[in-house]
């Protein structure tokens, strides 16, 4: 009895804490100064030109070392208190309100036709190359950005941190980080970032189809973004992205994806939905169902 009473309130610990950072990324954003995911990206910076080969097993060492000091050390900050714990660890890795604010900042400097300043914007939202983009294109590359972090930065720790509590959150975080510095493909990364990739893939597969699933329900037309993302969501080349973007497009009536340009590389990203490009009224409509999204994803990681 002692022991079921324990696991009962531990996990209503867990899920008061994801709560209160939950509210705490919504109140706040993200930490202003010295943020945690920086100061790892900084570490894992250092490790990496130590450790650095062409070879896919030095990336795997690498890998489990970084994601693994990240879990092993929310399991001593949980063990020492739980809700604090959870409710810090779960603000330090969401990033719904700063999706928000990106995409809605876009949306204005798109509609006040500073296209100058919107390429340079979009750098904190995606590293696509932006010299070329027209208004259009702009807004798609918002609009998908918006679409795939919700997944990422909000849907993912929240349903990893109901699961395993700090030591989810802080490794997935982790490792969705390790795949942005060496995750991509390139001569230096090919072999090397082939684990922090491949592990990211598959810490994402559930979180992004639950991502997708609630934009098509939450959406005004759920029967059209059920169908779209069904028909479309394997079309992108990622098997996770490709998911909640053609949900999105489905829910908001536009199409995504195409051709992208990724430091000089070309990639194609599928065509996702079948109604017209997204405009700024679309990226703010996208901005929207994130927020709704990360709400539903809230929902389920509480009360699992």
């Amino acid at each position: 009895m002692r022991f079921a009473e324990r696991e009962v309130r531990a996990g209503s610990s867990n899920a008061l804490g994801l709560a209160a950072g939950y509210a705490l990324d919504m109140l706040l954003g993200d930490p202003r100064r010295g943020h945690p995911v920086a100061l790892f990206g900084r570490a894992a910076a250092a490790l990496e030109r130590r450790m650095w080969a062409d070879s896919r097993a030095r990336g795997v060492v690498y890998t489990v070392v970084c994601a693994g000091a990240a879990a092993g050390l929310g399991a001593v900050l949980q063990r020492r208190s739980r809700f604090a714990a959870t409710a810090l660890a779960t603000w330090i890795v969401l990033g719904g309100r700063g999706l928000a604010a990106e995409g809605e900042a876009m949306a204005e400097l798109l509609d006040a036709g500073d296209l100058p300043a919107a390429r340079r914007r979009l750098s904190h939202l995606c590293g696509r190359d932006a010299t070329e983009l027209g208004v259009r294109e702009l807004a798609r590359a918002a609009t998908e950005s918006v679409a795939e972090n919700t997944s990422d930065a909000v849907v993912a720790p929240l349903l990893w941190g109901a699961v395993a509590g700090v030591p989810g959150l802080l490794g997935y975080r982790a490792l969705n980080t390790l795949d942005a510095m060496v995750g991509h493909r390139s001569a230096r990364y090919e072999r090397f970032g082939w684990a922090a990739a491949r592990a990211d893939d598959l810490a994402n597969l559930v979180p992004s189809r639950i991502a997708a699933l609630a934009a098509a329900v939450l959406s005004d037309r759920p029967s059209r973004a059920w169908r779209i993302w069904r028909r479309d969501g394997s079309r992108h080349p990622s098997p996770n992205a490709g998911q909640v973007e053609s949900a999105f497009a489905g829910a908001l009536g536009v199409r995504l994806g195409g051709v992208n340009s990724y430091g000089g590389r070309v990639e194609d990203r599928g065509t996702l939905g079948d109604g017209p490009p997204p405009g700024t009224a679309d990226l703010r409509r996208a901005v929207a169902l994130s927020r709704a999204v990360g709400l539903a994803a809230l929902a389920i990681a509480v009360v699992r």
